[in-house]
């Protein structure tokens, strides 16, 4: 897809038919849509979301998400729909290297690179570039002492990557992340898409003020 799809929550169907992107989706897709809809017609097993980790990625991936929770609940409620989850860090030292999916992940390579090289040799000291580590293993008295780089390397775009890491890190079966989408409470799930993705200004205003205080993952 090129950019961010129509907003389907705030358009009528025969606007979102005319448009590009989603013609292209439902072609792929292979069911039709609306009274023609016939998941008999679906040619994959599996319909996987891979957008960007940042804050862009995460409004093209709800986009979709309310595409098809509009006109293809089937496909969620039957289970072919899944998030890719795309590493959001490299961290590498040397020719060991290790991919990350939360800054909480970040810090566990670290230590365990590092843990790596010192169970080779004793003396080292610990350098991370861009972001420093806080571990740190250094005999003073030593005067064999070497120092180790850790390259933390943060992804924002799946386009970063190079084709090899996109296979090895996204794509990759043996090796992926998915999170299968479901719809646990059809009414609530209802309710969310409507006040957040809505035409109405106030309902979502009133959403945000209330659950800011608890947000997560906050990228601005």
């Amino acid at each position: 897809l090129r950019g961010k799809i129509l907003n389907v929550e705030k358009s009528r169907i025969d606007k979102m038919l005319t448009n590009n992107e989603i013609k292209s989706l439902i072609i792929a897709l292979g069911t039709n849509v609306g009274d023609q809809f016939d998941i008999k017609g679906l040619r994959y097993g599996k319909i996987v979301i891979m957008t960007d980790a940042d804050v862009d990625g995460a409004h093209i991936r709800t986009l979709l998400l309310t595409l098809l929770y509009r006109y293809f609940p089937q496909l969620i409620q039957t289970g072919h729909i899944y998030i890719a989850q795309p590493p959001l860090y490299k961290v590498s030292m040397g020719k060991e290297f290790r991919y990350c999916f939360s800054d909480k992940e970040l810090e566990n390579a670290k230590n365990e690179l590092v843990a790596i090289k010192t169970s080779r040799q004793k003396n080292i000291k610990v350098k991370s570039a861009p972001k420093k580590t806080d571990v740190d293993n250094v005999d003073e008295e030593s005067e064999e002492t070497q120092e180790v780089k850790l390259d933390v390397q943060r992804y924002k775009g799946l386009g970063e990557m190079n084709p090899q890491q996109l296979w090895e890190t996204t794509m990759d079966p043996k090796f992926r992340v998915l999170k299968q989408v479901s719809i646990e409470n059809a009414e609530s799930a209802n309710e969310i898409f409507e006040i957040l993705m809505g035409s109405e200004v106030e309902p979502r205003k009133n959403f945000i003020q209330t659950h800011a205080k608890t947000v997560k993952n906050l990228d601005i």
